[in-house]
């Protein structure tokens, strides 16, 4: 069999069949789409600088993931992890003094799902799904740099330890180590990250439904009824966050009313969550881009709106137009 090699006629297309698989690593290490993506075109940059370092030795795959690691490890050096309110302190009450955007936080984002699994097998799909939900990646984020890395590639992509150990450049005594400190740190931060992601039923994609369409009546009987008593909201990047449902309608019908007749879309998932799209009336006529808002639900209703306001970076990457005519 002859052995693969980085052949200059091919140039990076000899790399492109990686992107997805390392887009998805970088983001659960990095926690933004942005960077996950300058990060897989800087191992690929390189990648190719040294290609002839390559020659067969190892297979591909292990030695993008190597190069990869190395540039996320690089990028993380003295930066603040990335977080979620949540993560910053308690809930709030749902008033506009309570609005802060604190310069110094850097704040988890949102990654579609076509920049991680384009034309992936639906399996392959639910399966990576499940590791790249908010609250998982999140929670990664508490982790030293070359702990997440260790969790991810063992737990995450079910790499044997002697694999990422010489990927590592260390032994697998300090891999399985590295390992049991980041389970524990884990299990210490968040439980919701353990769980296990549901594919949406019939059911909850018509619960789903009929939220956009209360949202977009601003009905808060009907909204009442979707949402779940104990369920969270938050909007980076400010900082506040609401616990429960009767705090989230105030905001909502009090300092939120901007929002009534805004036009919600379903579009492309984030994180593998159900994701909506929402534009706002605009002063001018029509509709300006507000939020995507991704959401979990579980035990039938809504549990977690997140509304990500950060629109000028987010909506193009979603493909989405910033404006909508009346």
């Amino acid at each position: 069999m002859q052995t693969p090699t980085l052949s200059p006629s091919h140039a990076f297309g000899d790399l492109e069949p990686y992107r997805g698989e390392l887009t998805a690593y970088c983001y659960r290490m990095l926690g933004s789409p942005f960077d996950a993506e300058d990060a897989v075109q800087d191992a690929f940059v390189r990648a190719w600088r040294n290609r002839e370092r390559f020659e067969g030795r190892a297979a591909m795959r292990s030695w993008l993931y190597r190069i990869a690691t190395n540039v996320c490890l690089d990028m993380l050096k003295g930066k603040e992890r990335r977080a979620r309110p949540m993560d910053l302190g308690p809930s709030v009450e749902p008033i506009e003094s309570n609005l802060n955007v604190p310069a110094e936080v850097t704040w988890l984002e949102p990654i579609p799902l076509h920049l991680i699994a384009p034309e992936r097998d639906p399996a392959e799909v639910a399966v990576q799904n499940e590791s790249i939900r908010l609250a998982f990646v999140a929670a990664l984020q508490h982790l030293p740099a070359r702990q997440r890395a260790v969790l991810i590639l063992r737990e995450v992509l079910d790499w044997q330890a002697s694999e990422v150990a010489e990927l590592l450049g260390t032994s697998v005594a300090s891999v399985n180590s590295a390992l049991q400190r980041a389970r524990a740190t884990l299990a210490s931060t968040n439980a919701a990250a353990a769980e296990r992601a549901q594919p949406l039923s019939e059911a909850n994609r018509a619960l789903l439904e009929r939220y956009v369409a209360a949202f977009e009546r601003y009905d808060i009987t009907a909204l009442t009824s979707l949402i779940r008593e104990d369920a969270r909201q938050s909007m980076p990047p400010y900082d506040m966050w609401l616990a429960g449902r009767d705090d989230i309608l105030k905001w909502w019908f009090g300092p939120g009313i901007g929002c009534q007749g805004s036009r919600v879309r379903a579009i492309e998932s984030a994180n593998g969550m159900p994701t909506f799209a929402q534009w706002k009336p605009s002063p001018n006529g029509g509709y300006d881009a507000w939020a995507i808002q991704v959401l979990e639900v579980s035990d039938g209703r809504i549990g977690e709106f997140t509304f990500f306001l950060d629109t000028a970076r987010l909506f193009p990457l979603f493909g989405l137009p910033l404006h909508l005519d009346a």
